[in-house]
């Protein structure tokens, strides 16, 4: 495995956006790898915890670390039926990588935007039936995503150099499982609010009648 290298202090790594150093991160594993690769590796592991940037992103990142020369490319040879480009980290992507890593900056809160709970929060416009069916897709669509989850940790016992990784991928499992079972809470909570049969509906000047 690469040592560790952090740049000396007075050279500190240039000021990037997280994209660029998910991307630099992506490279910093073993091998040379094209932009599609890059994509389908995100798609497979950062999302679970982060994003996955698109195609259009990660090439443009993947100039503007090479204008830094934090990566380098080269064109495969004649042996492979289509031309690609691969790229690879470079000394100077690596330390500065590291240095990003190892900083001692506050990473922040984590940003929370959840359209589901957003729907839910405005529940009093929208019909009973309506808000319980959001909340079972999101529970299917839950299930799903854990699979994958569990699928890709699974290939990640297969590398030695990803444990770090497979502690991201861990918790990625742990945070669906919370997720199935604030999903399930919450169908409970609108079966509480659902009215009693028969009962008569109370407009909103609180008298008896249509709401």
């Amino acid at each position: 495995m690469p040592s560790r290298q952090i740049p000396s202090e007075q050279e500190p790594p240039r000021p990037l956006p997280p994209t660029a150093w998910a991307v630099l991160g992506l490279l910093s594993f073993p091998g040379e790898r094209t932009g599609y690769e890059l994509k389908k590796w995100a798609d497979a592991s950062l999302r679970f915890f982060y994003w996955s940037p698109a195609i259009s992103q990660i090439y443009a990142e993947l100039r503007r670390l090479e204008t830094l020369g934090y990566a380098t490319s080269r064109r495969s040879g004649p042996e492979e039926p289509r031309t690609k480009r691969r790229y690879a980290i470079t000394e100077a992507g690596r330390a500065a990588l590291a240095a990003w890593a190892d900083s001692t900056q506050d990473v922040g809160p984590p940003v929370l935007k959840h359209p589901l709970v957003l729907r839910i929060w405005l529940g009093h416009l929208a019909a009973p039936e309506r808000l319980r069916a959001l909340v079972e897709e999101h529970l299917a669509r839950t299930e799903a995503e854990l699979r994958q989850v569990r699928a890709a940790l699974a290939r990640a016992e297969d590398h030695a150099e990803w444990a770090h990784p497979r502690i991201a991928l861990r918790w990625s499992e742990l945070r669906e499982l919370a997720e199935l079972e604030l999903a399930r809470a919450m169908l409970a909570d609108l079966d509480r609010l659902a009215p009693p049969r028969g009962a008569i509906p109370v407009s909103h000047d609180g008298w008896p009648g249509p709401g």
